[in-house]
């Protein structure tokens, strides 16, 4: 590195200025259509564009003309498998919602149908899922005893669903989505757990056959209201839920090792309803304390928009249980989409999907069902089960509405035990340790953000947890932002490739000269910490160098490749930065500044300031420049110092 000879560097390009409206276009664009979905519409006539736009709002359109008997056949065997599930499945999750078991069975008809005709996914299977049914119990059931007044407690419900779905369908339509990327992977794991062991701590009543228990989820009340009635335990019950519970866990468990065998777990659920109801049949269990489901309506879903609550006052409770579960719901829903898509190789639209659960959680809440998603075990079912578009979810609505209009009395039986054990069975999936296990090996910081959301949730509430969660990863989103990292930067040996000295030993420094590396974006935000830090690393390598007698440091090389953009307050730092290196007698020269970067800086004349001269195309021709000058500075203070020798000769 030390040839005092170098090629001529490329010079660094000052990108044409655009118009403030294009600009403004540019960025709408790349924040909120980055799959251009415009893009199909483009050198198509009038008519087609109306096809296409009809296709995409409504992708029934786009797989129906091209059905075939096959995928017919397919989807008929997919839905009636997972109309088994959903049947028990709906009947227990309204039950945790503290709804009447009818409503879970109303969620399973008209929220299938309008996924089916405005979902992008092939293998979703829409349906009541645990934590939003647990969600609702626990926050609308502070504000109305579902008990006492159990009318109210149901509209406040369907209020709630509206909301959740405006809020979905809003957050589709103004391309928001990224809004449900705030909830990371480590808070899903550790609040699906927390919700997960809150839901089976629950189910306890059921199992032991107790008919108060208290309202609140954390674990301290749940023990509490459970060790303190044992004089009413009933062992009947218990008997009965532990060998119910141990055969769909068997069940399962041969379903996963032997996958082939999906429909054993599939069919385990119904078939525990039908076998745990001809035994309570037989045996009188009711008579001896066994709890059972009573009377259901038979006929299908009756309407339900004049029961929506918009004048009460406890509106703001239901918006805010909307909201909460809505966002909850799109992200189990759109991450489970997305799962299974990638099995299959396509794509799904995440905004799509929104406007999706939007639609048919309004739809739904007008005609008495309360909040759907796209529940795992469901999906996991029905992609098993070999479907091959969202025909599935029909064929499973239909099966929904075949037991609404004639099966429903045979459920009358159904013990209660057996609703909690299926709860159970379903939670214990989603007690997901072999992925806390992995954030523990792999990143610190995501594990404690799962064990916080965990442990808010089981020890706290439902809602602690989430806003626990929440809170330490926007912190933690906030603290690389306003903390980016710098990196001291050394010369690959025999190469022209610049790397950290930390990540590569073997890279060496460049005598008399400092490369630091920016790894961020420069803001208001960080722009103070970068100053600090960048002043702290010329002081300690200027004092590193006096104490080891090596060169004296001349220049101050900052690579901004990894820059995006700047604004005002980082254009200010650049320009204290260069006045605290110009009071120390040295030169700053920058490297690869980016496109948004160089032409922030020209505008603010700093370019000016430093000088076009000292800007570098890569780290390297900075640093072939710096030697260069200090070569030639060096060879001039050798012609001097003979001079001055031979004038003193």
């Amino acid at each position: 590195m030390g040839n005092p000879y170098y090629e001529c560097p490329l010079p660094v390009t000052i990108p044409p200025a655009k118009p403030f409206l294009e600009s403004i276009k540019l960025g709408i664009k790349e924040t909120l259509f980055p799959d251009d979905p415009f893009r199909q519409f483009k050198n198509q006539p009038a008519s087609r564009k109306f096809i296409l736009g009809m296709q995409y709002f409504v992708p029934i359109l786009e797989w129906a003309p091209r059905y075939t008997f096959e995928f017919f056949k397919a989807d008929l065997i997919a839905g009636i498998t997972i109309a088994s599930l959903a049947v028990p499945q709906g009947i227990s999750y309204a039950s945790l919602a503290s709804l009447p078991p009818i409503i879970g069975l109303y969620s399973s008809f008209v929220p299938p149908l309008v996924y089916a005709m405005l979902g992008s996914s092939k293998d979703l299977a829409v349906g009541t899922v645990a934590v939003a049914s647990l969600l609702i119990s626990s926050m609308l059931g502070k504000e109305v005893n579902p008990n006492e007044n159990a009318r109210l407690y149901v509209q406040l419900a369907l209020t709630a669903t509206f909301f959740a779905g405006v809020f979905q369908a809003a957050l589709g339509l103004l391309r928001l989505g990224f809004i449900v990327d705030f909830l990371s992977h480590a808070t899903i794991v550790g609040f699906m757990g927390g919700a997960a062991t809150v839901v089976c701590l629950q189910q306890l009543k059921g199992i032991l056959g107790l008919v108060r228990f208290t309202h609140g989820t954390d674990l301290v009340s749940v023990l509490r209201s459970v060790f303190s009635q044992t004089h009413q335990w009933r062992w009947e019950s218990g008997v009965l839920g532990c060998c119910f519970l141990f055969f769909l866990v068997l069940t399962r468990y041969v379903s996963k090792r032997k996958p082939c065998f999906f429909w054993i777990n599939a069919m385990a659920p119904m078939m525990s309803v039908i076998v745990g109801s001809v035994l309570v049949y037989l045996t009188n269990a009711e008579k001896y304390g066994v709890q059972v489901i009573g009377h259901l309506e038979k006929g299908l879903n009756p309407l339900s928009v004049s029961e929506l609550a918009f004048g009460s006052p406890y509106m703001v409770a239901a918006i805010k249980t909307g909201i909460i579960t809505g966002v909850i719901a799109l992200a189990e829903g759109v991450a489970v989409g997305r799962s299974f898509a990638m099995f299959k190789n396509y794509h799904i639209d995440g905004n799509k999907e929104m406007i999706a659960f939007g639609m048919m959680n309004i739809a739904g809440s007008c005609v008495s069902c309360y909040l759907t998603t796209g529940p795992f075990s469901r999906t996991a079912v029905n992609f098993n089960a070999g479907c091959k578009t969202a025909g599935s979810n029909i064929v499973m609505a239909a099966a929904v509405m075949v037991t609404l209009l004639f099966l429903t009395p045979l459920f009358h039986y159904t013990p209660i035990v057996v609703l909690s054990s299926i709860i159970i069975a379903a939670m214990l999936g989603l007690i997901d340790y072999e992925a806390a296990i992995g954030l523990w090996k792999v990143d610190k910081c995501d594990f404690i953000v799962c064990v916080s959301a965990y442990i808010g949730v089981v020890f706290g509430s439902v809602e602690i947890g989430l806003v626990i969660a929440v809170t330490i990863s926007l912190l933690r989103m906030l603290l690389s932002v306003a903390r980016p990292r710098t990196f001291l930067l050394g010369n690959i040996p025999n190469s022209m490739i610049f790397r950290s000295i930390d990540q590569y030993p073997i890279a060496n420094n460049i005598p008399g000269v400092l490369i630091l590396q920016i790894d961020a974006p420069v803001y208001f935000a960080n722009a103070n910490y970068l100053r600090e830090r960048i002043s702290r690393w010329i002081y300690e390598e200027d004092e590193k160098l006096k104490s080891t007698g090596g060169s004296s440091l001349q220049y101050v090389i900052l690579d901004l490749s990894a820059v995006g953009s700047t604004d005002t307050s980082g254009i200010s730092m650049f320009k204290e930065v260069k006045k605290n290196i110009d009071r120390r007698g040295l030169k700053l020269v920058l490297a690869n500044p980016r496109s948004e970067v160089i032409k922030k800086l020209v505008k603010s004349k700093f370019i000016e300031s430093i000088g076009q001269e000292w800007i570098y195309l890569t780290v390297g021709e900075a640093v072939a420049a710096c030697n260069f000058m200090l070569h030639a500075s060096k060879s001039n203070n050798q012609v001097a110092d003979e001079f001055d020798a031979h004038n003193n000769a």
